[in-house]
C-alpha cells in the first residue's frame, strides 16, 4: 500500500504542484489549507505518513498545528517536515523543539529534493 502524505499548505498553486510531483512518486496525497481542514484528514480514518507543513498558514501557524500533533497521543510519533518560506533560526529553533523531521526552507529547495527528503524520513 501507497504511503500517504498530508500537505498543508494554504497557496494553492504550490499545493497544487507538491501533491503532482508526490503522485507521480507514487505517494497517496491529502491537501489541507488551513488546521480545520487538517486536522479533519488526520482525524478520519486516513493513515497519514508524514505530514508537509508551511508555517504562514490561516486560522492557526504552523507552529500551533504542530503543537497539537505533539500533544495528541495518536499523532504526537507522526513524522513532519516543515517546508515554508520562514528561514530565521528562532522559527527553524522553534519547530525543532516541537519535533520535526525536517525543515526545509521552500526557495532553497526543488521538488526533487523534497522528495528526497520524504523518502529518506518515511521510504516508499
Amino acid at each position: 500500500m501507497n504511503k500517504t502524505i498530508l500537505i498543508i499548505e494554504d497557496d494553492n498553486f504550490l499545493q497544487g504542484l507538491e501533491a503532482t510531483k508526490l503522485k507521480k512518486e507514487n505517494y497517496e496525497v491529502l491537501t489541507a489549507s488551513n488546521s480545520t481542514e487538517a486536522f479533519k484528514m488526520m482525524g478520519s480514518k486516513n493513515e497519514v505518513s508524514l505530514v508537509l507543513l508551511d508555517l504562514l498558514l490561516p486560522e492557526s501557524s504552523g507552529f500551533e498545528i504542530l503543537k497539537k500533533i505533539r500533544d495528541d497521543k495518536e499523532l504526537k510519533n507522526l513524522p513532519v517536515i516543515v517546508f515554508s518560506n520562514l528561514s530565521e533560526e528562532k522559527d527553524m529553533e522553534q519547530a525543532n523543539k516541537l519535533g520535526i523531521s525536517g525543515f526545509m526552507v521552500k526557495s532553497n529547495f526543488t521538488l526533487d529534493e523534497l522528495v528526497q527528503r520524504i523518502k529518506e524520513v518515511i521510504g516508499q
